[in-house]
């Protein structure tokens, strides 16, 4: 019995030594061998034909539940959380609301994001430069808006602008340099203290008229341009005194000898030159000019003539319009015939010949009536001159500056008319104005 016991146990010992011998000497099919450097790396093996077809499918989306949440796999099997939470999922956002066709609205410049539809509307603001004086012709201050009304049309205006406060100056210095040589040298040694009249904030161009207009000297604020601009000015001469010489041995022909002129068989015949003062031409020059300075300029024309106007292209008509279209304001000093006092009445005197017109005697005062410039300075002498010259710039820099709204572009001409509730004062303001017209 012992011996059939014993076999059995060695027969089970052998199989299990042999089981175990094979098992060690089996490798798994999961462990890669160790590189060697006598055998390369065998290449990885292929995927199957079934996890091939698996990784072309496309990823299912998340599971949702029934509120349309998302629910991870780790929360799958988790009951759904009650109201009493502590936290909730947060919903959906709202999707974008149109309510205007895209493209419609006008973005901001600067941002870049859209600001909402944009109506615009054309106004016309309209300056009026006032001067106010007292019966002893002093400059009246402290005005206030209330003290002040204007009328467009005789319709009362709403002022949207009133100031006191200086402005600073664009003038235009119009030199009559075809008045008689004696008028014109009084001028020059006056230039000087034309100059010293304007600030460092002021420009000034210089113009010159005879029979022709000539720019001397552009828009500048620099001293020294409008020094040597001046100084060219006093180079220049005058008319002669007394009629032209037309024959005699003072006459513009050649020699003769018993009547009869020695270089041509017949004798010449001399006619004098024909006399022209283009005053408008030169004031419609400097107007133009004018009008391409900054707004924020107050814009005058200084002028210094004895007033005559022929032979200009450009009639007062028409070189009034533009001065009243652009808002300027013309000052004038009075030299030679204009500086009598009795030429200040005289503002519509013309020079008749058969029926027609050859030109004004004194243009002048119509011209600084028309425009609000008050009265024409006298000029008589140098001392007069160095005077008014400061008094004129004085009265055009320290003004009340009105403003209202108008529309632009309808209709022709706009009366003004300034009323001051004070008594016993005279108010210059302009008689009215061309609206420009309206931008397309």
């Amino acid at each position: 019995m012992r011996t059939k016991i014993g076999g059995v146990l060695l027969l089970g010992l052998t199989f299990a030594l042999t089981g175990t011998l094979a098992a060690q000497q089996q490798k798994p099919d999961d462990i890669p061998d160790a590189p060697s450097a006598t055998r390369p790396i065998p290449p990885p093996e292929p995927p199957s034909a079934r996890q091939a077809a698996q990784d072309d499918l496309p990823d299912s989306p998340p599971p949702v539940d029934s509120q349309g949440n998302s629910v991870t796999s780790g929360s799958r099997d988790l009951p759904h959380s009650t109201s009493d939470s502590t936290t909730s999922t947060p919903p959906p956002p709202m999707p974008p609301v149109t309510t205007v066709p895209a493209g419609s609205v006008p973005k901001d410049l600067e941002s870049g994001q859209d600001t909402g539809f944009i109506i615009r509307t054309t106004t016309n603001l309209v300056l009026v430069p006032v001067m106010v004086k007292d019966r002893d012709g002093r400059l009246v201050g402290g005005l206030q808006p209330k003290d002040i009304s204007l009328l467009e049309d005789g319709k009362p205006q709403v002022l949207k602008f009133f100031t006191s406060d200086p402005f600073p100056l664009s003038v235009a210095v119009v030199i009559d340099t075809g008045m008689p040589d004696v008028g014109l040298k009084k001028v020059q040694e006056t230039l000087s203290a034309l100059q010293a009249a304007f600030s460092q904030f002021d420009e000034v161009g210089v113009y010159t008229y005879s029979t022709t207009v000539g720019r001397v000297e552009d828009f500048t604020s620099v001293p020294k341009e409008l020094t040597v601009a001046l100084n060219q000015v006093k180079m220049y001469s005058g008319e002669n005194n007394g009629p032209p010489v037309t024959s005699g041995p003072l006459g513009p022909q050649g020699p003769i000898i018993n009547g009869n002129p020695i270089d041509a068989p017949v004798t010449p015949i001399s006619t004098p030159p024909k006399v022209s003062h283009v005053l408008n031409d030169a004031i419609l020059l400097a107007a133009r000019d004018l009008s391409k300075r900054d707004r924020s300029r107050r814009k005058i024309i200084f002028v210094i003539s004895d007033g005559r106007e022929q032979g200009s292209t450009a009639s007062y008509k028409d070189t009034l319009k533009v001065l009243q279209t652009q808002n300027i304001t013309v000052y004038a000093v009075g030299v030679e015939g204009a500086a009598i006092p009795i030429y200040d009445r005289l503002q519509r005197v013309h020079l008749p010949k058969t029926g027609k017109f050859l030109g004004y005697s004194d243009i002048l005062p119509k011209y600084v009536s028309a425009t609000g410039g008050g009265t024409v300075f006298d000029g008589l002498t140098s001392a007069d001159m160095e005077r008014v010259y400061a008094q004129a710039i004085g009265d055009a820099r320290n003004q009340y500056t009105l403003g209202y709204t108008s529309k632009p572009g309808i209709g022709g001409y706009r009366q003004i008319d300034v009323i001051v509730k004070r008594p016993d004062v005279k108010v210059y303001a302009r008689d009215g104005y061309y609206p420009l017209p309206s931008p397309r």
